[in-house]
This record gives structure tokens, sequence and C-alpha cells, in this order.
């Protein structure tokens, strides 16, 4: 297996841990407070516009693996049609192996990445499931009384993708700066008004004075 089928694979194994923990059975706030930190952290927005990326290049690799598997197929066709019709020797032993070999390793290649792909999005799809079960549930408690969740309806996340709120929030900071920064510029100005004032001032009684 090459190296880049050898990264695929681990992708892989990767994506099957992640929806493990899941669907692992957790205590309503675990889970609240573990999908509130997967939505905010802008770690793991990041590692998301990373995978995007990623799933380029392995949808790229399945459409090769596709063609290499559909070249092959028409190969043995072409060499079982000759057979049949006698018009071309038995092909030995060695190269049908070697046909089979490589018809075995572009399949193998083309599940890979397609059971890459697939995982990805049934990932997608089932955190955004789990997230509007954990909102529905806010809802029904709160509505029931309960008091431990009461005025906390907007804590959970909107069904995006993570990251999003973290996004959110550092342009709001960045607001924040900008208008701490304009503030010093008003105090700024209004203690140079005042200064230029108090010299005016100082300046027309001083005439006054010398009378």
């Amino acid at each position: 297996m090459t190296l880049y089928y050898s990264l695929v694979f681990i992708l892989l194994v990767t994506e099957m841990v992640i929806f493990c923990c899941l669907i692992v059975p957790l205590p309503f706030t675990w889970r609240r407070k573990l999908f509130t930190f997967i939505s905010e952290s802008p770690i793991v927005a990041k590692l998301q516009y990373g995978m995007k990326i990623t799933f380029i290049f392995i949808l790229i690799l399945f459409v090769d693996s596709v063609n290499r598997v559909y070249r092959v197929q028409v190969e043995l066709s072409a060499f079982s049609k000759s057979e049949s019709q006698g018009r071309a020797a038995v092909m030995g032993g060695s190269e049908r192996m070697e046909v089979q070999a490589r018809k075995f390793y572009s399949q193998r290649n083309m599940y890979l990445c397609g059971f890459t792909l697939f995982l990805s999005l049934i990932l997608n799809r089932t955190y955004v499931m789990i997230l509007d079960v954990l909102r529905l549930e806010e809802e029904v408690k709160s509505l029931k009384g309960d008091s431990k969740t009461k005025g906390k309806g907007a804590s959970l996340p909107n069904a995006g993708s993570p990251g999003e709120i973290a996004s959110l929030k550092e342009q709001l900071a960045a607001k924040d700066r900008d208008m701490a920064n304009l503030k010093k510029q008003v105090e700024n100005m209004q203690k140079e008004y005042n200064r230029m004032g108090d010299q005016v001032s100082g300046s027309r009684g001083a005439p006054g004075k010398d009378e």
C-alpha cells in the first residue's frame, strides 16, 4: 500500500473511532459540554478546514481508483473474449495472476476511498442530529420547570460547522478592541481641547492682570 493510501486508511480508522465516541451514551450535561466545546473551539474549526481539503484529494483518488478498476475489467474482458474465440494464445498463469492482482489492488483502493468519503458524510449528519436532539431535550426540560436548564436555551450551538461560534466571538472581540481604541482617541482629543482652552483663556486674562 502506497503512502497516500496508508494515510487514507488511518483517516478511515480515525473516523470510525470518532463515530464510536459520538454514539457512546453519556449524561446530558457531559454531552452538552462536549458538543459546545467542539462547536466553539477554534482548533476544531482549523481542523475542519484542513479536512475539507483532504477529502477533496480523497475524492480525486476515488475517481482514479474507479477508472483503474474499469480499465482492468476491460482488459480481462478482452482477454477472455480472445481466448473464447481461439484467436489468441492462452494467457499464461503469471500474466493472469498479474492482471488479477492489479484488479484486486484497484478494487481495494476504490473501497477504501469510497468508505472514507461515505463515513465523513455520516459523521457530519450524526453531529447535526445530536445537536438537534440536545436542543430538544433542553427545551423539554425547561418547559418542565427544571431549574438547571432555565436560561440556558441559547447556550447550545446551532447545527452548523464546528468553530462557527468561535469565529463570531473573535469578530466581536475585534470590534470591542476597536471601540476601546476609539474611546481612547476621544479622551485624548478631549484632553487636548481642554488644554488648548486653558491656554486661550490664560492668554486673554493676562492683560487684565497687568492693568
